[in-house]
């Protein structure tokens, strides 16, 4: 049977896969269009296990709620063309609602949750993995968080920033809360939860600075400060970072003239917790030397 243009058009529509490889599955199948796409379904597979080495460092957060639980969900791809797919946007809002209702135990419990989308399933490992076929690229479900048991105000910057938080009292300025942490980024409640490597980081960092005034100092002939003193400077630029980077000791983004924790009191609310995803944080992204990527290819070319 002759495999037209229209055809590998028509399959190509409906599977999302390259050109070629609907005009081979159209062959290979006979022009049978069901055929041909159980064969592509197969090459499909193929392509995840191919893609799974790539780095995500792209993706969307997610959030869903209901019936006073919520679930936050970072599912990342490669590029950001695909965070733009309705097809992977329906994916990131099912896994979010699927933690919901499921109540997984971690990542791995995630891929096991039940979903049929775009044809895939009927896991959600089983759409993950046919998604990675159908788009290109490939895709992982990176953490997630539910929550429950306590009134919840969430934040999504677009899909790149993701807040929820914890809270009793006034859900406006609890809302404002989740805002604030999406633009200040605190990494803690208060001072004394900052994570204590953080803390020594940046005393080493003022320790370090201290010597260097001390050696710029000395070679100035000029005096030298007492280690007391410098002791003094390194613990004041710690707590300086303290206030920095704890969310109730920040300036309210909405009204600079007092803290976030004055603020709250004045709205008589209490935060129990905050939670913040940004996309990517902490993968380390492949920077892509094309010029190298394209003498390479022509070096090839010669050959």
């Amino acid at each position: 049977m002759a495999i037209t243009a229209s055809m590998v058009a028509e399959l190509r529509a409906k599977t999302d896969a390259p050109m070629m490889e609907c005009k081979k599955a159209l062959t290979e199948a006979e022009g049978n269009f069901e055929k041909a796409e159980e064969i592509l379904r197969v090459k499909l597979g193929n392509k995840a296990g191919k893609a799974a080495s790539r780095i995500t460092a792209e993706g969307v957060i997610a959030y869903h709620s209901e019936g006073g639980t919520g679930a936050l969900v970072e599912i990342n791809c490669e590029t950001d063309f695909v965070t733009k797919n309705d097809s992977f946007l329906a994916f990131t809002d099912a896994v979010a609602k699927g933690i919901v209702n499921n109540n997984p135990a971690d990542v791995a419990a995630v891929g096991a949750m039940p979903l049929s989308l775009d044809g895939f399933g009927p896991t959600v490992e089983d759409v993950r993995k046919g998604l990675i076929g159908k788009i290109g690229e490939n895709m992982s479900v990176r953490r997630f968080k539910r929550f429950e048991g306590s009134a919840l105000a969430s934040y999504l910057h677009g899909t790149r920033i993701g807040v929820v938080v914890e809270f009793d009292g006034d859900e406006t300025a609890a809302k404002d809360v989740a805002m604030h942490v999406a633009a200040m980024k605190p990494v803690s409640l208060s001072g004394d939860q900052v994570p204590a490597e953080l803390v020594a980081r940046e005393r080493s960092v003022a320790a370090a600075k201290a010597a260097e005034d001390a050696a710029v100092a000395t070679a100035a002939g000029k005096p030298v400060q007492s280690p007391e003193i410098v002791a003094k400077r390194i613990e004041g630029g710690v707590q300086k970072y303290l206030k920095e980077v704890s969310l109730f000791n920040q300036s309210f983004v909405k009204n600079d003239k007092q803290t976030v924790e004055q603020m709250l009191k004045e709205k008589g609310t209490s935060v129990k917790s905050f939670t913040l995803y940004v996309v990517g944080e902490g993968i380390e992204k492949k920077v892509d030397d094309f010029a190298a990527e394209v003498a390479a290819q022509i070096a090839a070319a010669k050959g």
